[in-house]
């Protein structure tokens, strides 16, 4: 490798990302850098018949570029002075002593050396994982593995919102198609890491009960009228759709609800007076819950509920749920 030297940027090749990782970077703090102190450490470059190759240093090129500059000071690599797994180890290790990688960037790097540069999953296990601040193990590889070969806007949303693991892989376990149509419904609601796993959890469950493409459940017309409302905000949004999925996954229970519901109307309650059912019908009988403010409430709701003893809709209520 040469001492440090000026190379035109019209020189080097901006298109081949061999050795990229870059996954949505914040050019801001850098460029402001360079702007007003210029470049504190050269970029990596590898000579070629016909120019240069980045080995490391695509955002500082591009920044560089932006701030219409001519040449950057580089270190360059004879061609056959090393081979293409040394130096994307080199780009590695110096971008990891200098910004560090997001969550996509470490499994764009690990998809690279695994599909590009064909080595064995159990070296990457041991030698790369712990590097990136990663448990060596084949889980985990898999999981990153499966974060880069999703689409860029998924990508996207995966390090917008900190998705967890766990969610990567119920992610990736969706088609292109269907994981597109999740988006859709979740970006709107700016779920949180459980209320995430939730959605996953009934959209796969629904899946393989009904038969159904998670894009078809997404489609449902009560969801799609839940998302236009605009006047929800996003956790009532959430509640709804959380709603509507549990009906769809447990459609029997759904009928229970529907049917208690029905005969609790019948019986004309002040609206004060609440009756609950054990959560999803597996024990027997009713709960009472009502509130008041005063004595005349007060005494005004026991007379209601001493008088639902003489209503046969009470009578039927009661056998219907034990």
């Amino acid at each position: 490798m040469e001492m440090i030297q000026k190379i035109p940027l019209e020189q080097i090749d901006l298109l081949d990302e061999t050795f990229s990782v870059n996954f949505m970077p914040d050019l801001q703090r850098l460029r402001s850098s360079i702007e007003e102190i210029g470049l504190i450490q050269p970029v990596l470059l590898k000579r070629k018949s016909n120019g240069y190759q980045i080995i490391s240093g695509f955002r500082r090129i591009s920044v560089v570029k932006e701030l219409g500059k001519l040449e950057i000071e580089s270190r360059v690599f004879e061609e056959k002075e090393a081979d293409e797994f040394r130096l994307l180890s080199l780009c590695l290790h110096e971008n990891l002593t200098t910004r560090g990688f997001n969550a996509v960037e470490k499994a764009i790097a690990l998809d690279k050396l695994i599909d590009r540069f064909q080595i064995d999953p159990p070296v990457v296990i041991k030698n790369f994982l712990p590097s990136l601040a990663l448990e060596p193990n084949e889980k985990i590889l898999n999981t990153y593995l499966s974060l880069a070969r999703m689409e860029d806007d998924i990508k996207q949303y995966v390090l917008r919102e900190e998705v967890s693991r766990s969610n990567i892989r119920r992610l990736s376990a969706l088609t292109s198609d269907d994981r597109r149509a999740f988006l859709s419904l979740a970006s709107p609601l700016k779920l949180g890491e459980n209320r995430l796993r939730e959605i996953l959890t009934f959209l796969e469950e629904i899946s393989r009960r009904n038969r159904w493409r998670a894009r078809d459940i997404v489609g449902q017309p009560e969801i799609q009228v839940i998302l236009s409302q605009e006047e929800l905000t996003p956790s009532q949004k959430t509640d709804r759709i959380k709603r509507v999925l549990m009906n769809l996954r447990y459609p029997k229970i759904h009928r229970l609800e529907e049917e208690f519901e029905r005969k609790k109307k019948d019986l004309n309650l002040p609206s004060k007076v609440l009756l609950h059912h054990h959560p999803f019908f597996e024990g027997k009988g009713l709960r009472v819950e009502f509130q008041f403010e005063t004595m005349e409430e007060y005494r005004g709701i026991l007379s209601t509920l001493s008088r639902l003893v003489d209503k046969e809709e009470f009578e039927e209520f009661i056998q219907s749920v034990s």
